[in-house]
């Protein structure tokens, strides 16, 4: 395990940020376009990192939650971390391949290629949530792509931000890979700075601010967001089965998830059943709430005020609360009891706003066609969620509605598809990464064409006579 983290290495001062991106722009300019054997060596040291302090991240990251269940960091950060980076290392050389492209006949003898070419620095701004995948899945991509990287640690979870910190210094040359940490002024600078991408996992609100202060620079952006995630339970499929599937996706890490299921659309004559499910999964999965190291603590004090004011929000504006377990939230220990919610209306917290906890609006609806038209009528979602069969009615809502992405019968098991983007729509997010998606967010898709010494272009320089003529009146047709 890497050596206690060393405050001089906290780059939080503007000056010592830009140092920082200057050197790496500095190593980049000295070798633009990383061999495979380079690339997979970098890949190998950040896989090795992750694998020898398997037990100091999970230990740094329950300690920054209150409690996070280990079995889930292990599951939902570190194994698709290393899954990431294995699934990236072995597509390496086809990635990197130069492609062959068709050319138009008037062009002929000459040919076109299409090259990958790292974009240079790139910045990555990391989400409390979820502190090592998010951190990890889009670095794996920029270093495949060829790229040096800076990352902007989330000052919620500070032990593990400084733990990582440490690990990258330990095992990258500052010049390849740095990690800072720092509080929401230093993120601030971060986001300023002239990277040759930036990518930021968080809120909406917050990612507008980060492309204001990108646009700058014109840097470009990739923007994971969040939203409104919908559920659509189609008549007929398995209330039971769905309540369980559903529930998983929702109390994993405690509901603090972009992708957890935030709403339910459920048939009308089913309500009743589909909440009596909901506690009977509830109940299976967490026999036991405040004292169970298996279920989540909520991340800080602030988002346990937000989550318990968006509940009495609801009930004074008439809704009802359907606790889904008999334990009583701790809030001592951060420990907030899984709640269902009917009645809802629009003007509520709770359907105005990213739950990003153990609380679920359940609503009624009539047809199929009434579920899309209620999603469509909200703002682009991360992501959609269908229980059903493959038919007409699945169909009809691939097509009709739009969101970053999608899981049929189950929730959150396409973000961990390494062959699938994963990225939002709209309000949820811009641009997409993972897998191949992610080597091309972070490379330049260079366009090369090639003329022969026989070229038809001295038919189309002037002076433009017959020739020019004829040609144009060929072309034209």
């Amino acid at each position: 395990m890497a050596t206690a983290h060393d405050p001089t290495r906290l780059a939080a001062h503007p000056a010592q940020l830009s140092q920082a991106i200057t050197q790496q722009r500095h190593a980049f300019n000295a070798e633009p376009f990383p061999s495979i054997a380079t690339r997979r060596d970098r890949l190998d040291q950040l896989r090795r990192m992750l694998r020898d302090n398997d037990v100091a991240i999970r230990d740094a990251i329950s300690a920054d939650f209150g409690n996070r269940a280990p079995q889930e960091t292990l599951l939902f950060e570190q194994f698709t971390s290393v899954d990431g980076i294995g699934y990236a290392r072995r597509r390496l050389r086809r990635w990197m391949r130069t492609e062959r492209r068709s050319v138009a006949w008037w062009s002929l003898p000459g040919s076109a290629r299409l090259m990958r070419q790292p974009l240079g620095a790139v910045g990555i701004i990391v989400p409390w949530n979820y502190p090592l995948y998010l951190a990890v899945s889009p670095l794996t991509a920029a270093l495949a792509a060829g790229n040096r990287v800076m990352l902007k640690m989330s000052e919620h979870t500070p032990r593990f931000g400084t733990l990582f910190e440490s690990l990258i210094a330990a095992t990258f040359g500052s010049d390849e890979v740095m990690a800072i940490n720092g509080d929401a002024g230093v993120a601030r600078s971060f986001a300023a700075l002239p990277f040759d991408h930036l990518l930021f996992t968080g809120s909406t609100n917050i990612g507008r601010e980060v492309m204001k202060a990108a646009s700058a620079n014109l840097t470009p952006v990739t923007l994971e967001l969040g939203g409104k995630s919908p559920v659509i339970v189609a008549d007929g499929f398995d209330i039971v089965e769905a309540a369980r599937r559903i529930m998983y996706g929702k109390l994993i890490n405690a509901g603090q998830t972009c992708v957890a299921p935030d709403y339910v659309l459920v048939p009308k004559q089913d309500i009743d059943r589909f909440l009596d499910a909901c506690r009977a999964a509830t109940r299976e999965f967490y026999p036991t709430l405040a004292t169970n190291p298996q279920y989540t603590s909520i991340i800080n004090d602030r988002q346990f005020r937000r989550l318990a004011a968006s509940i009495e929000d609801a009930r004074a504006q008439g809704a009802t609360v359907h606790s889904l377990h008999p334990d009583p939230t701790d809030a001592e220990r951060r420990r907030m009891s899984p709640q269902a919610v009917t009645g809802v209306r629009d003007d509520m917290r709770v359907m105005q706003e990213e739950i990003f906890g153990p609380l679920l609006p359940i609503v009624s609806y009539g047809s199929i066609d009434d579920a899309i038209a209620y999603v469509n009528d909200r703002p682009r979602p991360l992501a959609l969620y269908y229980f059903g069969a493959r038919g007409a009615a699945l169909d009809k809502v691939l097509r009709q509605t739009i969101s970053g992405g999608v899981t049929v019968n189950n929730t959150t098991l396409h973000v961990a598809q390494e062959d699938l983007p994963f990225g939002g729509v709209g309000p949820s997010g811009m641009g997409q990464y993972h897998g191949k998606a992610g080597f091309d967010t972070f490379s330049k898709l260079k366009p090369v064409f090639y003329d022969g010494r026989l070229s038809g272009s001295r038919f189309m320089m002037p002076p433009y006579g017959r020739m020019f003529r004829m040609l144009v009146r060929i072309l034209y047709r």
